[in-house]
């Protein structure tokens, strides 16, 4: 098996900008009845930010952070190779889990275009973040 290289030492402001949408992200999706199973799955292949569930669907969250519009927005970013990664992450997750084609599942966007990471650490609030919940945001294809 091969390992990831992850970064040891603190946080680049980038990633804990990052890790401050992702907990904002969960809080938000709790609060709409939607129940969180994992977080920040790993594979060789991607990352899945979040996986959740909504009564019998598995949904698979992608979080995405725009804090200038400069390259499009947060939505966009999510182009078809980040969508191969994530279906790609995806398949690994039902396999290693047991489950089969039958499972219901989507994909999801939470895209935020700005994150106050002082508050986010301590006092998170999603309805003081702008919150864009795209869902079923991309379908793999058939």
């Amino acid at each position: 098996m091969v390992k990831l290289p992850f970064r040891s030492g603190p946080l680049s402001h980038k990633s804990s900008k990052g890790a401050s949408a992702e907990n904002i992200a969960c809080l938000y999706l709790s609060q709409q009845g939607i129940k969180i199973v994992e977080r920040n799955y790993r594979t060789q292949r991607g990352e899945i930010d979040i996986i959740a569930r909504e009564d019998d669907t598995l949904i698979f969250v992608e979080v995405r952070l725009r804090s200038k519009p400069n390259f499009g927005d947060a939505a966009q970013s999510i182009d078809a190779r980040k969508q191969a990664r994530l279906i790609s992450a995806a398949q690994h997750y039902l396999l290693k889990k047991g489950l089969t084609d039958a499972q219901p599942c989507r994909f999801d966007a939470i895209c935020m275009s700005a994150v106050d990471t002082d508050t986010a650490k301590t006092d998170i609030h999603p309805n003081r973040q702008p919150i864009d919940w795209i869902r079923d945001a991309f379908r793999p294809e058939a």
